[in-house]
């Protein structure tokens, strides 16, 4: 039975990339393991392994070609079972290794991943979507329209920078590539490269020029790929912005906003997985938001955005492309006031960002059983 290799999924961004090389030929027999092929794409170089054995009867898309549509049939195996390969970074490509939501088509269980160590293992099964996302604060009658977490987020910081010009974006990838996770589509265009930046992969050194900028009068966003990376930023986000306006009297504020995924995600490792909501709640000067809905992200943000202190966002990536109704217009949330999403007179839960898709879950199970749970989303 002929089955047909497909073009891997390389990010969920990421809607094509280059067929490097082939590592067989047509009427070559392979088995399951064989790397068989290497795929390009803007961050790295991915091995191929085939997932079954079989002959290869033809190839399909000649090595060196651009620009090939994920999924797309690339070789053609005669064997018994389908082979749909998934890739993984091969040398130190840091961008594919960043903590990434599944890909549009998970690869079949089947599959096997290779690292440049040669470790084997299968990919973990995608994770389930939250069931449904606490309804926010918004009052009957308020027009909305429904939008994605990621949307909410860019529209908070277009309205910011139409709103004031000292406003601007830093970091990783924010223009030219639009975000890691696409956060920023349209900025660059809009508001041009001086206030939409694509910085050098230093945090420690991007994170400085925004608290100088800050101390100078403007008013920046920093996006960090992933928070799990601002370990390399954290004396410029304790010692500098959260110290400074202490140390000064009172003469010096820094109005920055430190913003990014945050917290466990899905087929990532340890270093990409860290939650440092707590961390840096502990550290006084530091305002710390973890939204869990699309309104929350814009409110939320907008109000980070004009706050005169260093605040910083903490995202789950998981929730980005979840939807909820956002209000139209002008839409702020006080930053420190937290928010009953569920009545409840029997217990109380409290979580925060998509802790707070579980807690409502959980609410609901209990319910079930008679037992009435107020839920408690910290923000």
């Amino acid at each position: 039975m002929s089955t047909e290799i497909l073009m891997p999924a390389l990010s969920p961004t990421m809607e094509e990339g280059k067929l490097a090389k082939w590592l067989i030929t047509e009427g070559q027999t392979i088995k399951a393991g064989d790397i068989i092929a290497e795929i390009e794409t803007d961050k790295a170089t991915m091995e191929v392994e085939a997932s079954d054995e079989g002959k290869v009867s033809r190839i399909l898309i000649p090595a060196g070609t651009e620009g090939v549509k994920v999924n797309t049939p690339i070789a053609v195996l005669d064997g018994d079972a389908s082979s749909s390969p998934s890739p993984r970074p091969r040398g130190e490509g840091r961008g594919e290794g960043q903590p990434q939501t599944p890909p549009p088509s998970a690869p079949p269980p089947a599959s096997f991943a290779r690292s440049s160590g040669g470790f084997l293992s299968p990919p973990p099964p995608p994770l389930a979507e939250p069931a449904r996302a606490a309804a926010p604060e918004i009052a009957p009658g308020t027009e909305t329209t429904t939008m994605t977490m990621r949307e909410a987020l860019r529209d908070a910081m277009a309205e910011e920078m139409r709103r004031d010009k000292d406003v601007l974006l830093m970091g990783e990838e924010v223009a030219q590539y639009q975000g890691a996770y696409k956060i920023s589509q349209g900025l660059l265009e809009e508001f041009g490269a001086e206030r939409v930046i694509d910085t050098p992969i230093t945090e420690q050194g991007f994170a400085g020029v925004g608290v100088g900028a800050a101390f100078a009068g403007l008013k920046p966003i920093v996006e960090f790929m992933t928070w799990n990376f601002a370990m390399q930023a954290i004396d410029q986000i304790i010692n500098s912005a959260a110290k400074t306006l202490y140390m000064s009297g009172g003469q010096l504020g820094c109005p920055i906003v430190f913003r990014g995924p945050n917290g466990a995600a899905a087929r990532v490792a340890a270093q990409h997985s860290q939650c440092y909501s707590a961390w840096y709640a502990h550290v006084p000067g530091l305002k710390v938001v973890a939204p869990s809905n699309a309104a929350d992200a814009k409110g939320l943000l907008k109000s980070a955005i004009r706050d005169p202190n260093p605040v910083l966002v903490l995202e789950n990536e998981i929730l980005y492309g979840t939807s909820a109704p956002v209000p139209k217009g002008e839409w702020l949330v006080p930053i420190g006031k937290a928010r009953i999403a569920r009545e409840g007179r029997h217990v109380t839960i409290v979580s925060f960002a998509r802790g707070m898709h579980y807690a409502l879950e959980a609410a609901d199970a209990l319910a079930r059983d008679g037992i009435e749970a107020e839920v408690i989303d910290l923000r």
